[in-house]
């Protein structure tokens, strides 16, 4: 089945960064896209990034473009958000999730990611 662990998350300080990382398995990675997700403290699911199959296209929140990243390594079959200029309301749990660009699920269990002096 669908198995998708994000790890990376951690405490940083405003203006630092982090790089995140989802291993999947389970499916033929490397011929999906797929997508970064968060949910902040008391919010709904908030989608952020995605990225096409062959690593060739990608898209982005408007709000976040510009400060992450999104890439992929479809031989180890792993996921990356490489996020930069942290602010305090990046705070959130972030997902990967499997599928066409937005999609919200199947996703991991989640890495917490928190912004704060």
């Amino acid at each position: 089945q669908v198995q998708l662990v994000e790890s990376g998350g951690g405490l940083v300080q405003p203006g630092g960064s982090l790089r995140l990382s989802c291993a999947a398995s389970g499916f033929p990675f490397s011929s999906y896209w797929m997508n970064w997700v968060r949910q902040a403290p008391g919010k709904g699911l908030e989608w952020v990034s995605a990225i096409s199959s062959d690593g060739g296209t990608t898209s982005y929140v408007t709000t976040l473009k510009g400060r992450f990243t999104i890439s992929r390594d479809n031989a180890k079959n792993t996921l990356y958000l490489q996020m930069n200029s942290l602010k305090p309301e990046d705070t959130a749990v972030y997902y990967c999730a499997k599928g066409s660009l937005g999609s919200l699920a199947p996703r991991g269990q989640g890495t917490q990611v928190t912004v704060s002096s």
